[in-house]
C-alpha cells in the first residue's frame, strides 16, 4: 500500500475516474482522457493489467476443469467463490484509490508500473 504520487495534477473528477479504472474495459476512459493526472493513470493501468490477469486466470481454469469429468463439475462449484474474491479485490482497489492510496498486488502492480 503506497500513498498517492505527489506532484500529479489532480483531476476534478478523480474519484469517478478511479472507479472506472477498475471496471474492466472502462479503464480505457481514464487512461485516454486523464493524461495529466498521474494517479488516475496509475490506477487505469493497474486496472487493465488486473483485467488481463483475471481473463487469463478464467481461461486457465476453464481449460483445467474441462477434462476432469465429474471432479471438474465439483471444482466448478467453487468458481463463484473466485468471482466473489475478484469482486472484493476490485472494491478494495477502488476504496484505496478514492482515499488517495494504492493497493499493491505483488507481481501485477510491478508489471503495471512498467507502462
Amino acid at each position: 500500500m503506497a500513498d498517492a504520487t505527489p506532484g500529479s495534477a489532480p483531476s476534478s473528477n478523480r474519484n469517478v475516474m478511479i472507479l472506472l479504472s477498475y471496471l474492466w474495459l472502462l479503464a480505457l476512459v481514464p487512461l485516454l482522457t486523464e493524461k495529466d493526472d498521474k494517479e488516475v493513470q496509475w490506477h487505469a493501468k493497474h486496472g487493465l493489467v488486473l483485467m488481463v490477469a483475471e481473463l487469463f486466470l478464467w481461461i486457465v481454469i476453464s481449460i483445467v476443469i474441462g477434462p476432469l469429468g465429474i471432479f471438474g463439475c465439483i471444482a466448478a462449484l467453487f468458481t463463484p467463490l473466485l468471482a466473489l474474491g475478484q469482486l472484493i479485490l476490485h472494491i478494495m482497489c477502488i476504496m484505496k484509490g478514492i482515499n488517495g492510496k494504492r493497493l499493491i498486488i505483488p507481481g501485477l502492480s510491478d508489471f503495471a508500473d512498467k507502462f
